[in-house]
């Protein structure tokens, strides 16, 4: 049975919970970002206290690596890695997309979802640009994360599909254009428990991070550079 210490920091939401075969065991969350590192250690003390757990029975960390804020990234992959480094367990690193597509997908299969639904998950990188990533039902990555300036060329180039759902912070710039009858648009705010969704399935496949060699998916250098 795998317990897992999941953390999530790479976005103006944090949040951090204990899960064993994709049942929570404690959780907390934040959505100060200016404060994310400040929040991190208390919090996983007080699951691992609430779960009556300790740290070193964990069997891995998973962590979302981005894309996202660089500050909030970096406060969570350091915390993740020296756990890591210290208790000598491995790294799982989670795209931070994912989880927003599957929070998207939880909040949608409470209606019937068309055939053919795709979700698009996208993270506000200013002005009306985005970084984004393409996820089926199943939450297969269909393209890899990206920066977009969303225009009506954006629109205009976008793939068919019976159903296309914008997800995210990033999505509210969406509301803006007039969009087909089939794009709709999510307002869900994802949360540290949907990381469960990718982390549990990525140790069962022992989907491991290199301690020494794992970066941050920051896509931009201007975003790496310290704008956020």
């Amino acid at each position: 049975m795998a317990l897992l210490l999941n953390i999530d920091t790479a976005t103006s939401y944090a949040g951090v919970c204990i899960s064993r075969d994709k049942t929570i065991l404690a959780s907390r969350s934040h959505h100060q970002q200016k404060d994310h590192a400040a929040f991190l250690q208390p919090a996983i003390q007080e699951i691992l206290k609430e779960a009556s757990i300790s740290l070193n029975e964990i069997d891995a960390v998973a962590v979302t690596g981005g894309p996202g804020s660089y500050t909030g990234i970096r406060v969570g992959l350091a915390s993740a890695k020296g756990i890591c480094y210290a208790l000598n367990k491995p790294l799982i690193i989670v795209n931070t997309l994912a989880v927003i597509a599957a929070a998207a997908l939880e909040n949608a299969q409470k209606s019937v979802l068309e055939k053919d639904t795709v979700f698009y998950a996208m993270i506000d990188a200013r002005r009306m640009e985005v970084f984004a990533g393409i996820y089926n039902q199943e939450l297969y990555l269909l393209k890899n994360a990206h920066a977009v300036v969303l225009d009506h060329l954006f629109f205009e180039g976008l793939f068919c599909h019976s159903k296309v759902i914008f997800c995210g912070d990033g999505a509210k710039k969406v509301e803006q254009f007039t969009l087909p009858f089939n794009y709709s648009i999510d307002n869900s705010q994802h949360n540290v428990n949907q990381m469960v969704t990718i982390s549990e399935p990525a140790f069962l496949a022992k989907d491991f991070a290199d301690l020494a060699y794992a970066e941050p998916l920051y896509i931009k250098e201007f975003y790496q550079a310290g704008r956020s």
